[in-house]
């Protein structure tokens, strides 16, 4: 798979790929140049959702209290403490 074709994908669209390649390379009858390219789109796909599920995290928002004891919404940066 290209890899600009895999960038632009959503997670759902990347997630439900990726679970179409293992059923393809766990029903076992695939040759084996095309078990390791669907292995190689595997692996970019991993890829690319767990750097979705990352810039999702780090726009996770929480709830605090400000200086009156009132909630906020404040952002969390988790670079910020790594």
């Amino acid at each position: 798979m290209a890899r600009k074709k895999t960038e632009s994908m959503t997670y759902e669209q990347a997630l439900e790929r990726l679970e179409q390649v293992v059923r393809d390379l766990e029903r076992g009858d695939l040759p084996l140049d095309a078990s390791l390219e669907l292995f190689q789109e595997g692996v970019e796909l991993t890829r690319l959702c767990s750097q979705l599920l990352d810039e999702a995290e780090r726009k996770i928002e929480k709830l605090t209290l400000d200086e009156n004891g009132r909630p906020r919404l404040e952002t969390v940066d988790l670079e910020e403490g790594a």
